[in-house]
């Protein structure tokens, strides 16, 4: 067996010209001098180290083991498959690795650009030279972001064809990639390849598979006169692009439901609130998470059609919380809207949104307030409608706070609803302050179970008399904020009703006309 290995060993032919020159130097250093005295018996001993290195294509270990004589004997073990094991262990460590930081680095982001960005990064640094992420075409420009290893990520729009590069097109649709050996490199497009990249020596395209729809494709490229791509490398670039496709689906599926979260939520949320025809309205709304932006209490101030008449103000509370009471507020309000025309009627909008509700078979009722005011001269002319909900109260110049006498039952879930409407002027400098009991029943304080309640609510508005109306519901907020603290609580809304101050402005000589302001 030895002959076979080392076919130039003989008896008396030096190390240096019969083995390897590793094994020949391995030997030398083995060496040690002739015991003075012959030994007798076993006195073969091993040596401490092994060595190892190549023999022709394979790969051995050698073990010495010195005799009793000087001489030493070399046993040599072939451990190439061990030694193919073990690298062949270490690379799927390291793949395995590299997909879990991937994984990690991708999905911790719902940003589309940003998982593209960290695709073609990741992708040129781990596994080609260069690398480029291809989104499906929009009209005539593919969304391209490439990157050279060691660099940034850039993005740009190519005006090109998708045909142009073999295997594109099919990638982009989401079938099975084309090998690497059927794409010649001379036939890339000069758009596929990075500014100083150099010439192409092997591409790779494979496709990037998002949640049944292809979320684009990824090109690798490698520079001719290194290594092309082995099968197992391929089979590993789709292990990672099917990672790189699900989060740039999912973040491409999130942006796509912002988008139309935000376009549905955009008539959900309160209105800015400002002077409409010479009366002042402020508004201002507290869901009942802290995440959210809608909820069950809304508002609504719709300026009269026709110059001198009322306007409508509308505030409400709808049993719940969250995104379903929210629903049903877009419901009502819309229902609202489409019976503007009778605004002047509290009672029969109240009957009619009540029969529309009742149609409808939810099993959720709503409390509310509707309000008409129309300037008369400096004053501001009130009409106040309670169904079910807390009374308007009114701030007076003085300090007084008054509950407006309306009563009613609620909308929503009996046949028929009743309602006291209740006629009220406010002066200059007076406000009418709507609000949902989330104020009135909000529990901390102190104690942190006891309710804000009516009383301080009352007491809090009496030092607001004469401040502006945005003033007023900053305050109530305020309020009801430090009373809550970090405890659970439900949705809040206040709007403000003021009847603007009137300032008269005189000439120093006390008898030229003063100038008027409203």
């Amino acid at each position: 067996m030895a002959g076979l290995l080392f076919p130039a060993a003989r008896p008396g032919a030096p190390m240096s010209d019969a083995v390897p020159a590793w094994l020949s130097d391995a030997h030398t250093r083995s060496l040690t001098p002739a015991p003075a005295e012959p030994v007798v018996g076993p006195a073969a001993t091993e040596a401490e180290a092994l060595v190892e290195g190549p023999v022709g294509e394979r790969s051995y270990e050698a073990h010495p083991t010195v005799r009793g004589d000087g001489t030493v004997v070399w046993w040599l073990v072939d451990d190439t498959d061990h030694r193919l094991a073990r690298e062949a262990l270490r690379i799927e460590r390291e793949r395995t690795a590299f997909l879990g930081q991937a994984s990690n680095l991708l999905l911790s982001s719902l940003n589309l650009e940003r998982c593209m960005d960290v695709t073609a990064q990741m992708a040129a640094e781990h596994l080609a030279d260069a690398a480029l992420v291809v989104s499906p075409a929009r009209g005539r420009e593919l969304p391209v972001v490439s990157c050279l290893r060691g660099g940034m990520p850039t993005s740009s729009r190519i005006i090109a064809l998708a045909e142009d590069v073999p295997g594109l097109a099919e990638a982009l649709q989401g079938f099975p990639p084309v090998p690497s050996r059927w794409i010649d490199p001379a036939t890339a497009p000069a758009w596929l390849v990075p500014e100083g990249f150099g010439t192409v020596g092997s591409i790779v395209v494979t496709p990037l598979p998002g949640h049944g729809v292809p979320a684009g494709a990824l090109i690798l490229l490698r520079r001719t006169g290194g290594a092309g791509f082995s099968e197992e490398e391929e089979v590993f670039a789709r292990l990672f692009a099917a990672r790189a496709g699900a989060a740039m689906s999912a973040a491409r599926l999130y942006a796509e439901q912002a988008s139309i979260s935000e376009t549905l939520m955009r008539d959900l949320l309160p209105p800015f609130l400002h002077q409409v025809s010479g009366v002042e309205y402020a508004g201002g709304y507290r869901a009942s998470q802290d995440h959210e932006r809608i909820g069950g209490d809304f508002y609504d101030v719709h300026p009269a059609a026709v110059e001198g008449d009322a306007s409508l103000i509308v505030l409400g509370d709808v049993c719940g919380k969250g995104l379903d009471a929210a629903v049903m507020t877009g419901k009502i309000r819309n229902t609202l809207h489409a019976l503007l025309p009778m605004a002047g009627d509290h009672q029969r909008m109240l009957n009619l949104l009540n029969t529309a509700l009742l149609s409808t078979h939810n099993a959720r009722f709503a409390t509310m307030v509707l309000a008409s005011a129309v300037r008369e001269g400096g004053a501001v002319k009130l009409r106040l409608t309670s169904a079910g909900h807390p009374a308007p109260l009114i701030v007076r110049a003085d300090g007084r706070v008054e509950e407006a006498p309306t009563r009613g039952t609620l909308v929503g879930a009996l046949p028929d609803v009743t309602a006291a409407t209740a006629e009220i002027m406010l002066a200059p400098g007076e406000t009418c302050v709507l609000y949902t009991d989330g104020i009135t029943e909000a529990r901390g304080g102190p104690m942190g179970d006891d309710m804000f309640g009516e009383t301080r609510l009352k007491r809090a508005l009496s030092e607001c008399a004469g401040m502006p109306a945005e003033a007023v519901v900053e305050r109530v907020q305020m309020l009801a904020s430090e009373w809550v603290g970090t405890s659970s609580h439900d949705d809040m809304a206040v709007v403000v009703i003021a009847a603007p101050r009137t300032n008269h402005l005189s000439a120093v000589d006390g008898h030229t006309r003063g100038r008027f302001t409203a």
